[in-house]
């Protein structure tokens, strides 16, 4: 996935903060989003992911500064963005009892679009997300993902150009999640934009630029490739019977920025040359915890977040 056009940005927010009386929820966030990408925000619960999206939709002010979305104020023209932008939160307002069709329609006259043009677009949508078979089904009756489909059929009807996207695969099935993936993309190649937020990082690997959150702070914003190179230290996996007693001692040693399960094994992140790993491998014999695997390793994502995180709060203390 490539962006359409690097020009100016279509989304711009600009030392955006967001304060609920003592917690900073959004703390000076700067982030320009292009036409044609799929931009992700990834960070733990409380990290300031939606409030960020309800700030860039206009439905809560900023405490301080600004931000922009296809070239207008949100403050000050926020009518003109509403009309250019979908925004699905995390629990969008499907009526349950009413069917697909009668969810879309809906929302197509809330949205005051003609009966002639609806109904072409319904068929579109129907058509894109494969839910033309479940049309007269009641949404209380849909799968987790059929209402996820539903959910953003109704945001698509006015033509956005802009998409904002508050974990909308969140509790989903791993197929489903698959599916609203491919359409997402094909709305990219339609020439629309999407900043998306979410829990799962393999989801994070499939868009253009991530951005990493944490306590309301945007810690790096790139390319998934760049931001597994973003760190000087090299990532080291290591196996060992006693992961416990491994664990607890080298998060102890000078050099190492961060050290976390990683399933059956460790990974672990390591300042300065190869002789540190090594001189921490034979540490560990020593104390009798020998490490039967101990080799250097491309990061995850989730190896990087974590390790920026660590850095930043030692940075902070």
């Amino acid at each position: 996935m490539t962006p359409t056009s690097q020009g100016e940005a279509i989304i711009r927010a600009v030392e955006l903060t967001r304060r609920f009386d003592a917690v900073t929820a959004v703390d000076h966030l700067n982030l320009e989003v292009y036409r044609g990408e799929i931009v992700g925000i990834v960070g733990p619960d409380g990290a300031g992911k939606t409030t960020t999206l309800r700030m860039l939709c206009g439905l809560v002010d900023p405490t301080e500064g600004e931000a922009w979305v296809t070239g207008r104020n949100v403050a000050k023209d926020l009518d003109a963005v509403k009309d250019h932008i979908g925004y699905m939160a995390q629990r969008f307002g499907l009526y349950g009892d009413l069917s697909v069709d009668e969810n879309m329609l809906f929302y197509a006259d809330l949205f005051g679009i003609d009966k002639a043009e609806r109904d072409g677009l319904m068929q579109q949508l129907l058509r894109m997300t494969r839910m033309e078979p479940f049309r007269k089904r009641r949404a209380q009756n849909l799968s987790g993902g059929m209402k996820q489909k539903l959910a953003l059929m109704c945001t698509l009807l006015h033509h956005p150009q802009v998409l904002f996207l508050d974990e909308p695969t969140n509790g989903v099935d791993p197929v489903s999640r698959r599916d609203f993936w491919a359409i997402l993309y094909q709305l990219v190649r339609d020439g629309l934009t999407v900043l998306i937020t979410t829990a799962y990082l393999d989801e994070a690997e499939r868009c253009n630029r991530v951005g990493l959150m944490n306590q309301g702070k945007l810690i790096r914003c790139d390319a998934p490739k760049v931001l597994k190179q973003a760190l000087a230290e090299q990532c080291y996996e290591l196996t060992t019977p006693d992961q416990r007693a491994a664990l607890e001692f080298l998060q102890t040693q000078p050099g190492v920025v961060s050290v976390e399960p990683a399933g059956a094994k460790l990974h672990m992140f390591v300042a300065g040359e190869g002789g540190r790993a090594e001189a921490l491998k034979n540490d560990l014999a020593a104390r009798g915890v020998p490490a039967s695997e101990f080799r250097a390793i491309t990061p995850s994502l989730e190896d990087v977040f974590i390790a920026l995180v660590r850095k930043e709060a030692v940075h902070a203390g």
